[in-house]
């Protein structure tokens, strides 16, 4: 009996989380920031491309526009410290800003929502901007900010580009982020 109990927990923690949109699709592990996460159908996670992205990004996907369609690109990273759970909508908010001046510099936001969560169990919080980029097209950027654990923070961001409706674009990204889960940060 105890065996039965131990295999059928083996079972359900192999499997936990493969009940949303993204079940059963190849998965990043990322164990920098402590976080795994889905690949949808049409992204593209390049391992090379990893070793290629600036300190504060530590995991990347992409995907490529159709024609005049939407791009999108899909990150994660540590954070540079740890985040009390209490802190993480601050933190969150401020993130998302800096990081929206850093992939669209002085282009004009809007926070469009911000919003607690949870990823892996774990503390969490979504802030969504909404930005005007330069040549008339909108942007979103979507950026969860995850307390790991007591001393790890791990975040992940989502963007996409080319004026996709707000709804179809931020769909994508939110389903990615519900995919996610907390893994032992490296560390």
């Amino acid at each position: 009996m105890l065996v039965l109990a131990l295999i059928g927990g083996a079972v359900w923690w192999a499997n936990r989380g493969e009940d949303g949109p993204l079940a059963g699709r190849p998965r990043v592990t990322d164990a920098e920031a402590g976080l795994s996460y889905a690949v949808p159908e049409g992204w593209r996670h390049d391992t090379a491309k990893d070793e290629d992205l600036i300190d504060a990004f530590s995991s990347q996907m992409t995907k490529k526009a159709e024609a005049d369609g939407p791009s999108s690109a899909f990150m994660t990273g540590p954070a540079g410290r740890p985040v009390a759970p209490a802190d993480l909508k601050t933190a969150t908010e401020t993130a998302a800003r800096s990081n929206a001046e850093f992939f669209f510099p002085d282009q004009p936001t809007t926070l469009q929502e911000s919003r607690p969560a949870t990823v892996g169990g774990r503390p969490a919080h979504t802030a969504v901007l909404r930005v005007a980029t330069s040549d008339g097209d909108t942007a979103y950027l979507e950026l969860t900010v995850v307390a790991v654990d007591s001393a790890h923070t791990g975040f992940l961001l989502g963007l996409t580009t080319g004026g996709a409706p707000e709804d179809s674009a931020l769909r994508e990204l939110d389903e990615i982020t519900a995919s996610a889960d907390t893994v032992t940060a490296a560390g």
